[in-house]
């Protein structure tokens, strides 16, 4: 895959990152907890910790997860990043139809001969596959190559899915399985 059409599905993912008309790109932050007081209360008076819930992303045997420097997630197996995931604090009232990704996609690839492999959406995620090849000078078409942008509601955030350049099928098959799967993780004890 040549550096332009690197650039191109940078772009892309920039656009379908910032494609929620202005959506946050903050994650929530924790409150402080208060300080503590001068006396200790009893047990019974106690306040009980407050849990942490987690977000829990199904992914393949072998697969990493790690933060990017942009703060996005990434997953994949190690030195190999296959799946962005950007996390949209509080905007999941905005997720969007399949028609809205397929849109965002057509006018990020205009360049491009593009194939709509899948097409899904129910009450809380859109996933597109597709596949992209770029048109040459000549009027010929480039290497084909499959990518999948997705978008996941979880409870009142919003997680935007997309695959990076140089993934395989299989990988593409394996991300649309991990994004479509993003859920709550149960509160632990502390």
């Amino acid at each position: 895959m040549g550096p332009h059409v690197r650039a191109t599905l940078l772009v892309a993912l920039a656009v379908l990152a910032h494609g929620c008309g202005g959506c946050n790109k903050e994650a929530p932050r924790e409150e402080q907890p208060p300080a503590p007081a001068k006396e200790a209360p009893s047990a019974e008076a106690r306040p009980t910790p407050p849990r942490r819930v987690g977000v829990k992303v199904p992914m393949p045997p072998g697969w990493t997860a790690q933060v990017a420097p942009d703060g996005s997630f990434q997953f994949g197996p190690p030195g190999h990043a296959v799946l962005r995931v950007d996390l949209r604090a509080g905007q999941g009232a905005q997720l969007p139809s399949a028609e809205a990704l397929v849109e965002t996609m057509a006018k990020s690839f205009e360049g491009y001969e593009r194939s709509l492999d899948q097409e899904e959406g129910g009450e809380d995620f859109t996933l597109v596959r597709v596949t992209l090849a770029p048109r040459l000078g000549d009027g010929g078409l480039g290497a084909e190559y499959p990518a999948l942008f997705g978008a996941r509601r979880v409870g009142k955030d919003l997680f935007l899915c997309a695959t990076l350049p140089g993934v395989s099928t299989d990988e593409v098959y394996q991300a649309t399985e991990a994004c479509r799967g993003i859920e709550l993780q149960p509160p632990s004890p502390r």
